[in-house]
């Protein structure tokens, strides 16, 4: 056989070979866990973008309302503990890191709710321009947060589902071993109990 020949042969088949695993599924694992850690970090960017305004949004709401020192200290505590818990893509496989995630986030909305609640009782600081700013970038960066969520379910939801289905199934118990199921975000305790209402 003449070695051009052969090597050209051999060449076919590697390229034969590449487009074949390239075809099948291999890339689908890495792809699909490259997502679901871009949308955990468009989760971060948000909740962090939230953190962000809450110093500005407690100062404003100082300066109308001094005696609600309570609600105010719990926004600033409950500010502080979220901005610590700290989950990286690294982690995401890890259901306990991401229920502190969601506890500390979850307890950091109700301080917000209460602050929220609290300025009703301020005619003066509900048409303050500055407050009404305020809330409406906490109302957008409330809704960017859930849809940065829900992105993240569904990428989550697209990369497990490809870890225990065909052919996915067979790259994840041999090339991708080291890949676990990440974890998903939980409804907080308590949110499919309609809130009873009196008159």
């Amino acid at each position: 056989m003449h070695p051009k020949l052969s090597r050209l042969r051999a060449l076919v088949a590697v390229a034969l070979l590449g487009l074949s695993v390239a075809g099948c599924g291999y890339n689908t694992i890495p792809t699909l866990e490259e997502t679901a850690k871009a949308r955990w970090a468009d989760v971060q960017n948000n909740y962090q973008r939230r953190a962000d305004l809450i110093p500005n949004l407690v100062a404003t709401v100082q300066g109308y309302a001094k005696q609600e020192r309570e609600v105010l200290t719990a926004v600033v505590e409950a500010r502080a503990k979220a901005t610590q818990v700290h989950v990286d893509a690294s982690q995401l496989t890890d259901p306990e890191k991401l229920k502190q995630f969601q506890e500390a986030q979850n307890q950091l909305s109700g301080a917000l709710g209460r602050l929220l609640a609290v300025s009703e009782n301020y005619p003066d600081l509900k048409s303050n321009q500055n407050f009404l700013a305020l809330q409406s970038q906490l109302e957008g960066t409330e809704n960017r947060i859930t849809v940065a969520r829900r992105d993240y379910i569904d990428a989550v939801r697209a990369y497990n589902t490809e870890l225990r289905t065909f052919p996915g199934v067979i790259w994840a118990s041999t090339a991708f071993r080291a890949n676990k199921p990440m974890a998903e975000f939980t409804a907080a305790e308590g949110s499919q109990t309609a809130p009873q209402v009196k008159f």
